[in-house]
Parts: structure tokens; C-alpha cells; sequence
């Protein structure tokens, strides 16, 4: 646990000199270098951090917070987030296998990469359903989180997406949890949105999985 928590930290003062790394990025690279040097076995260190896994229960109750507190914007929102969210998350499906097909991935390969977009509980029987492999699944969501949420707000306001509805919509559609984590930190509307996209996401790519599977 003490290495984890060591690891964390020093990620964070690391992103106040480059905002775009993110710390889970870091402290899983760091983990890894130290449990290899220092000659650890995985199973005694994940034995240890049993405890900061009780915190993700209330960590993932805490998203609620900020969709709380905006409850009136998003309302008022409504109909444009689950429009933006629908195409999103449709456009996820779609990119993800026709760019896996086009470079002549397996069909186990493009199903797996499908999911990518949603949280990893979700992407896992997703990837399941749709005749994928589950872990590969894990891994290509996780990477997803990461570099949508280490590029994908610069990216947009480069684009020009600025407002905090648009752009939290955006990163919660794409980069799930992990994007949501970093936009709950910069503000709390565009968490807020995120937070919604993030769920309705799940919902929105469950359901289009139903076609695409009943289609391939």
C-alpha cells in the first residue's frame, strides 16, 4: 500500500509540471519498475492494497456529487446530451472496428476493441457477448481512458470546444471514468457532464451491441 500511495503522489507533482500525464500513467509505469527491482511478488504487494480497494465503492458514489449539484443544467440539457452521447457512442463502435478491419486485425481482435469507450466492468461482458476476449478488452479500455483523458481536453479546445457541457459530454463518451477523474479535478460542470456521459454511455453502447452482434 505505502508503495502505491508513494507512487501516487510524486505522479501528481509530476502533472503539475507536464498537465497532460496522467497519474495513473505514472504510478502504474513506477509500480511496475519497483515491484521488478526490488524483486517483490505481485501477490504480496496486492495483498497489501486490499485496503485502498474498499475506497473505490465510495469513490465511484462521490461521481454523484457533482451530477447533484448541476442536476438543473444537465435537465435543461437533456435532449442535446443524449443526442451527443447516442452519436458517440455509436461513432466509438463503428471507428473502432472499421480501423481494426482496415489494418487486418482478427475478428476476436476488432470485437474486443469495440467496448473500448465504456467503462471496463461494461467493456468486459460486452466484449464477452460480442465474442471477444475479455482481457484484451480491459487493456485496449483502460489505454482508451488514459490517452483520452491526457489528450482529449486540449484536443477539443483546439477544435473549439470550449464550453463545459460539450467538452465533458465528449470525454465522458470517450475516456469513461478516467477522463471523468481528471475533468471532477479542473471543474465541476464539465465532471458533472462527464459523469452522465460516462453512465449513459454504458447504457447507450450496451443497446447498439445488441445490433452489431446480431449483425456480424
Amino acid at each position: 500500500m505505502a508503495l502505491t500511495v508513494i507512487a501516487y503522489v510524486a505522479s501528481l507533482r509530476l502533472q503539475r509540471r507536464f498537465p497532460w500525464l496522467h497519474p495513473l500513467f505514472v504510478t502504474s509505469g513506477g509500480l511496475i519498475l519497483m515491484l521488478v527491482a526490488l524483486r517483490i511478488p505481485y501477490e504480496a504487494y496486492a495483498a497489501g492494497g486490499k485496503v485502498l480497494e474498499f475506497f473505490l465503492g465510495p469513490a465511484t458514489v462521490a461521481l454523484g456529487v457533482p451530477l447533484y449539484r448541476q442536476f438543473r443544467r444537465l435537465r435543461r440539457n437533456l435532449a442535446a446530451i443524449l443526442a451527443g452521447v447516442t452519436a458517440g457512442s455509436a461513432t466509438g463502435l463503428a471507428s473502432a472496428g472499421l480501423s481494426a478491419w482496415l489494418f487486418g486485425a482478427s475478428q476476436e481482435l476488432i470485437r474486443s476493441m469495440m467496448p473500448k469507450s465504456v467503462t471496463t466492468p461494461i467493456a468486459l461482458e460486452l466484449a464477452r457477448d460480442l465474442g471477444g476476449v475479455p482481457e484484451l478488452a480491459a487493456v485496449l479500455t483502460v489505454l482508451t481512458g488514459l490517452f483520452g483523458s491526457m489528450f482529449g481536453p486540449a484536443l477539443l479546445r483546439r477544435c473549439g470546444v470550449r464550453d463545459d457541457l460539450p467538452l465533458g459530454i465528449a470525454i465522458g463518451t470517450a475516456a469513461h471514468g478516467i477522463g471523468t477523474a481528471r475533468l471532477i479535478r479542473e471543474s465541476e460542470p464539465q465532471g458533472a457532464a462527464s459523469s452522465l456521459a460516462m453512465a449513459l454511455a454504458g447504457i447507450v453502447t450496451s443497446v447498439l451491441a445488441v445490433f452489431v452482434r446480431n449483425g456480424m
